[in-house]
């Protein structure tokens, strides 16, 4: 792969190319991909979707939205110090027009997006969605769809429900939010279809990333961009190489974040994770000044910053040390696995995992939020299906009416009708999608 091909200002329905030498330098190409992702509704709605505490009674914890924008800062720099020196090192993109600032803009609008597919109640949303193809009333479809139809749905996964957000047209609007190439490049962690499953052990195979219904935007995205394919089989292609960085930016913030979530909740004794977030700023930490802070809250702040900075040197180093093999395809972990802290980042993780993740809290309005999530696939299947096939009842009229025009797709096809229901109640915010389950289910008070 080349820069200069991966730096595409392209954006879906262009005929003609678009040079970054002849861009507006008050708002650059790459900066709008950034504030149409930040006036969309799919994102607002991030505002009120679980990050780690599903409907928090607090108004300190992290919502989706939080989380996304504070992973767009991390990403901003990320991309900015690798541009830097990339920039020295291929003087030719100066000459183009390029600047570090760019590669700063495709990192965050990347990164700020990087979980707009998300469903309702965190990642057990989209296992709620799977389970109810698999094992719930879905699991009936099953012989109506292709393989590859059906594993879209029973692995229903937010990375390619994001993709399909970002790109999906509709009457009057080609392309989604017509973001650029690069930027599409750098939101795809993982650019391959849902089958084979888990096909090697490299990171991009870790999940997938492009729906059934998304194929050809993606190709024609992975196409321009001069992507490597992996496989002549399935539709599979090595990462765009900032992809790299939008997923550390991401590790980094959940690591840290969450972690600071925790203790400011309670739910991790302080003592105890001080001291291992102090083993990671150990080369760093001003012990004069932290043991100066008086608050609970303002160790924890200090501690995260400074954890957040000496990760971010280090996801720098190791992309900068492997830009090579990133090109190449032949760089297989994430950024923060090479890193020399990977055992001070298992140990917090691990902690979270165990106090925050499995906490009774958080596993209580998950459970909810399966019931919540089946019941509504259920009512809006159904009655999509039962009126595509003229049996609709009452009831199904009734519950259509509540369903967005853009969403009462036509579509002959199962797979298309079902996706369509799957993306509307992907994108509700928790508190909409218990509001709705409420109505559907008569309780009105």
């Amino acid at each position: 792969m080349n820069w200069e091909q991966l730096l595409s200002l392209k954006r879906f329905g262009d005929t003609q190319k678009r040079e970054r030498i002849a861009q507006d330098e008050t708002r650059l190409g790459f900066d709008v991909d950034f504030d149409r992702i930040i006036f969309s509704s799919a994102f607002r709605s991030l505002q009120d979707k679980t990050q780690v505490i599903p409907l928090s009674e607090t108004d300190f914890v992290h919502t989706r939205l939080t989380h996304s924008l504070e992973v767009s800062v991390v990403g901003r720099t990320l991309g900015r110090r690798v541009g830097k020196v990339l920039l020295e090192r291929y003087p030719n993109l100066a000459t183009l027009g390029y600047t570090f600032n760019d590669f700063g803009a495709i990192v965050a609008a990347a990164s700020v997006t990087h979980d707009i597919g998300n469903p309702p109640f965190g990642h057990s949303g989209e296992k709620a969605i799977g389970e109810y193809f698999k094992t719930g009333n879905g699991a009936k479809y099953k012989t109506q769809l292709s393989k590859n139809e059906y594993q879209d749905l029973i692995d229903f996964e937010g990375n390619a429900n994001g993709f399909k957000i970002l790109t999906e047209s509709r009457e009057g609007v080609s392309g989604g939010l017509r973001l650029s190439y690069a930027t599409l490049g750098a939101f795809l962690k993982y650019p391959k279809e849902s089958l084979p499953k888990k096909p090697t052990t490299h990171i991009a195979d870790k999940k997938y990333g492009v729906f059934q219904s998304e194929k050809k935007e993606f190709l024609d995205v992975a196409k321009d961009l001069g992507m490597l394919q992996k496989s002549t089989i399935a539709i599979s292609f090595h990462r765009h190489p900032l992809a790299y960085l939008v997923e550390a930016a991401d590790d980094i913030c959940y690591t840290i974040i969450d972690f600071e979530d925790g203790i400011n909740l309670g739910l991790i004794e302080e003592e105890f994770a001080l001291e291992y977030m102090i083993k990671l700023v150990k080369d760093t930490i001003d012990s004069k000044k932290y043991h100066s802070l008086k608050h609970k809250t303002d160790r924890v702040s200090y501690l995260r910053a400074l954890a957040i900075g000496v990760l971010i040197n280090e996801a720098v180093t190791i992309f900068l040390a492997n830009e090579e093999a990133i090109l190449e395809g032949a760089f297989e972990k994430s950024l923060l696995e090479k890193c020399k802290y990977e055992a001070q980042i298992n140990d917090i993780l691990k902690i979270s995992f165990d106090k925050i993740y499995k906490s009774k809290e958080v596993v209580e309005k998950e459970v909810a939020g399966y019931r919540i999530i089946a019941d509504l696939l259920d009512v809006f299947v159904t009655a999509l299906n039962n009126k595509f096939d003229g049996n609709a009842s009452n009831f199904d009229d009734l519950v259509l009416n509540l369903l967005p025009e853009e969403y009462k797709t036509e579509s002959v096809q199962l797979y298309d009708r079902i996706m369509q229901v799957c993306s509307y109640v992907s994108r509700i915010s928790d508190s909409y999608a218990i509001r709705m389950h409420k109505k559907l289910t008569g309780n009105i008070s």
